[in-house]
């Protein structure tokens, strides 16, 4: 697992824990620490409470509370680079907020049935194997992600079916 991002995750999410948020890790990395298999995650895809329109809605207010994330996030050292895609960058590392409440009609996940983690203080959630699957299928059909995924996304569903299916 890529021990620099999920640190850096870590710290991130105490600091969000501070302000009564707790996240959920999406993505590579997250994939990464429920599979124990190096996916190479090139940034930190965290998951926070939001508008379930999700990109149907204006980007102010797709994602809670998020000039009280952005001040988090600035006093980590991270500046604000994409406000429609909630990107932050600190120069080496990239992070992207996303909208949580999405997941229950887009991939059919439903959040009371996330894994609850608590590692170094930080308390976050992270979908199962199974739930990654209904994820990575569900992103699958979207074009624009394949494009620019390079299909990763593929790789991703044969690896978790066939790990499911053992």
């Amino acid at each position: 697992m890529d021990k620099t991002l999920f640190k850096e995750f870590i710290n991130i999410c105490r600091s969000l824990n501070a302000i009564d948020i707790k996240p959920t890790l999406m993505g590579s990395l997250g994939l990464e620490f429920v599979s124990d298999r190096e996916w190479s995650p090139s940034d930190i895809d965290i998951h926070v409470p939001g508008d379930p329109r999700g990109w149907d809605a204006p980007d102010e207010d797709r994602i809670y509370n998020f000039d009280q994330i952005n001040d988090v996030m600035n006093h980590l050292g991270y500046k604000l680079i994409d406000r429609h895609e909630h990107e932050f960058s600190s120069g080496d590392i990239s992070i992207e907020f996303g909208c949580i409440d999405t997941l229950p009609e887009f991939a059919n996940v439903q959040l009371s049935e996330l894994q609850e983690f608590s590692i170094d203080g930080a308390d976050f959630y992270v979908p199962t194997l199974e739930q990654y699957l209904k994820i990575y299928q569900s992103s699958s059909k979207d074009s624009y992600r394949n494009d620019n995924n390079n299909n990763k996304d593929f790789e991703k569903i044969t690896y978790l079916r066939g790990k499911i299916s053992m």
